[in-house]
């Protein structure tokens, strides 16, 4: 049995302004990197750019839609908007679908979770169809509300497509790299954290622990400590992991470990 998480340290809750100001902000400044470097005709590095601009939404959006940044309920809606757009995603339809992998995972009503059940090379092939079949899930069960947010989200990748064949190379480049970039969210983000999954809390998704692979991801790898304790933000991932090492072991729990 896992500990609660008033026993674990009600620290691990706590997000300042500045934490909050700079989790938010990363993804335009990896926007503004990429439009420097596009700019100067420095191509070879955007993919990386563009690595970084996919890690920081993720991990902004992940806590946003979690409600641990400490966000009011309006200021949470634009967040997801304007997150969202970075990707030319909708952020509506993550916090939508992905509170719905929270509540029902595994099961047929969890339309993120599907590719846990995939091969490797499903999730693969999944890929071109994973956000639009979230889109349509989001918007067959929204309100009117929901609904026009999701309708304006989806108006997002296809003017950022049309300015880029219209003004810029650089745009349409970009929002090429944000849409085939989502490709692969079914195999990196569901199908490998929950592949082989068990019937129990602990069993159900899996850990990587390590100083640099973590750092990297902002703490994303700390998938089975999110599942556990999903109000805890993604800054505090790697704290939790360490103070849930002796029940995770006591209840024969191996993390796995990366560089």
């Amino acid at each position: 049995m896992t500990p609660k998480l008033a026993d674990l340290g009600p620290d691990l809750l706590v997000t300042t302004r500045s934490r909050r100001l700079l989790t938010l902000s990363l993804p335009y400044a990896g926007i503004a990197l990429f439009a420097l470097a596009a700019s100067l005709g420095w191509w070879w590095i955007t993919p990386l750019i563009a690595f970084g601009i996919f890690v920081a939404v993720v991990t902004a959006t992940h806590d946003v839609v979690h409600r641990s940044l400490g966000l009011g309920r309006r200021a949470s809606e634009w967040a997801l908007f304007f997150l969202g757009a970075v990707l030319l995603e909708s952020g509506h339809a993550y916090r939508a679908t992905h509170l719905q992998h929270h509540r029902t995972f595994p099961s047929d009503e969890d339309p993120e979770g599907r590719p846990a059940d995939l091969s490797a090379l499903g999730a693969i092939l999944y890929g071109p169809v994973f956000l639009v079949r979230l889109w349509w899930w989001a918007y067959r069960r929204g309100g009117a509300g929901p609904r026009a947010w999701l309708l304006a989200e989806a108006a997002v990748p296809l003017l950022a497509v049309t300015m880029g064949v219209l003004f810029w190379r650089g745009l349409l480049v970009y929002a090429t790299m944000m849409i085939v970039g989502s490709w692969v969210y079914p195999l990196l983000t569901v199908h490998l954290p929950h592949r082989h999954y068990g019937d129990t809390p602990l069993t159900q998704t899996h850990t990587l622990r390590g100083r640099v692979v973590p750092a990297v991801f902002l703490e994303l790898t700390y998938h089975l400590e999110h599942h556990l304790y999903p109000q805890v933000p993604s800054h505090h991932l790697a704290r939790l992991a360490r103070r849930l090492d002796p029940y995770l072991a006591e209840a024969g729990v191996q993390p796995r470990r990366v560089p």
